[in-house]
């Protein structure tokens, strides 16, 4: 394997992942946000009020995209094996 496939292999991984992680990171930052807002507007300040939403809004986006992320990265498997003697040069 040369170095240049073995970096195209690294960074395909790292964008795959970059890909992966967007749309929970996204949900994450909009409901931090929007906590944030009605926090700002009521003007509580617990810890826990901010917290909570964030963390059940990462579960719900976990739930709901978890088929799309398990067939990304199953594709992403089967691509870097199925190729295995273009790396093995």
């Amino acid at each position: 394997m040369t170095p240049e496939i073995a970096i195209q292999i690294f960074r395909h991984t790292l964008l795959e992942t970059f890909w992966l992680a967007l749309p929970i990171l996204a949900i994450g930052f909009v409901v931090g946000i929007a906590v944030s807002l009605l926090q700002v507007l009521t003007s509580i300040q617990d810890a826990a009020f901010s917290s909570v939403p964030r963390l059940a809004a990462f579960l719900f986006g976990l739930l709901l995209l978890l088929p799309w992320m398990t067939a990304k990265l199953v594709a992403f498997t089967t691509g870097l094996f199925g190729d295995f003697s273009r790396y093995a040069r």
